[in-house]
């Protein structure tokens, strides 16, 4: 059993270190979180901190990641090779992985989410701006991926991009529908699938933080600025499409953001790194198609597999940024027939 007061203890070289441990709310992750008051007079005025609580098997992620088994923690290989680049992410007081645990900076309670919702136009445009801003030196500062982060050995490969098709397949219509597809169906999907998958793994790569939205960007100041923001839960990164960080902030499932000002954000994004725009638009309503089809039966996963419904509230509004997508998505003809005859009640053409 994980011995929150020891490790505190052992981090400070004290004793009697913690006032309080508060259970954080989870989220889909087999990891769980817990916020430390401590004895100021014991830390040099650390008034708190994050213990990550790890589960049996740390080196595995909770999603599909590929690439050979990590010899270090990746939260801790990433988050290294971020600070280096001068992004701003929680500081580890004590790793001790071995038995179960980080020790991280508190960032506070406000996240991203909290400053946007039922925010008006300027104000949300002004935070988003701040957030791709962000990106946009992420992105920059990462390329290359260094080589000796688990990052640059890890790839959003066909293989995984046609898992993640499969996984929407087997849960959000077989499982969801309670269906098994016709021999006929079923081949017209699989074609489609490994085209489309093909197209995405061919798409120019960068690094991707995987899940950059608005629940792991953590607020640290007053006012929208990129000066202001902390990233979080950066474990699973990997090398994939170059506009992937920005479909799952613009999309992501919390936030309900105007047709136009995703485009605005897609825009200052490719501006900001000298991109052209309608190639990185075109980019990203192919890659919110993926994206979403796989949040979209994620979300049913983790209800009937880790017995979690508490996302099962944005699996239609997951689907219905893929018909967005593809609304947006030209020819993919063959893509959109067979969607719609496997999963007509979402995708009728």
């Amino acid at each position: 059993m994980l011995k929150i007061e020891q490790l505190v203890d052992r981090c400070f070289h004290a004793s009697g270190v913690s006032k309080s441990i508060e259970p954080l709310r989870g989220d889909a992750s087999a990891r769980r979180y817990y916020r430390v008051s401590l004895d100021e007079a014991k830390t040099g005025g650390v008034p708190t901190l994050i213990v990550m609580a790890l589960p049996q098997d740390p080196m595995k992620s909770d999603e599909v990641i590929g690439g050979d088994v990590p010899v270090e923690l990746p939260f801790v290989d990433v988050g290294r090779h971020l600070e280096a680049a001068g992004i701003r992410v929680p500081k580890i007081y004590l790793d001790a992985t071995e038995d179960g645990a980080l020790l991280l900076e508190d960032l506070g309670k406000t996240h991203l989410v909290d400053m946007v919702s039922g925010a008006n136009g300027d104000v949300l445009q002004s935070w988003y701006e701040a957030a791709v801003e962000l990106l946009a030196t992420l992105h920059s500062r990462m390329d290359p991926i260094p080589p000796t982060s688990v990052a640059a050995r890890r790839e959003f490969d066909a293989s995984l991009l046609r898992w993640e098709l499969d996984h929407y397949r087997e849960w959000g219509i077989e499982a969801c529908h309670g269906v098994v597809l016709s021999d006929s169906v079923r081949r017209n999907l699989d074609k489609a699938f490994d085209a489309f998958a093909d197209e995405l793994a061919h798409l120019q790569k960068g690094f991707v933080h995987r899940d950059y939205q608005s629940r792991n960007l953590m607020v640290t100041g007053p006012t929208p600025s990129s000066s202001h923001l902390a990233i979080i839960d950066f474990q699973d990164a990997f090398l994939g499409p170059r506009i992937y960080d920005l479909v799952a902030l613009l999309n992501d499932s919390y936030v309900d953001l105007p047709a136009q000002l995703k485009t605005h954000i897609v825009r200052y994004y490719a501006n900001l790194r000298c991109l052209d725009v309608e190639a990185l638009l075109a980019e990203f309503h192919l890659v919110t198609v993926q994206r979403k089809l796989k949040d979209g039966g994620r979300f049913i996963f983790i209800d009937r597999v880790k017995q979690n419904p508490a996302f099962l509230k944005f699996v239609e509004k997951s689907f219905a940024r893929v018909r967005e997508g593809l609304a947006a998505t030209a020819e993919h003809d063959a893509l959109k027939d067979a969607l719609a005859a496997a999963d007509p009640t979402r995708f009728q053409r």
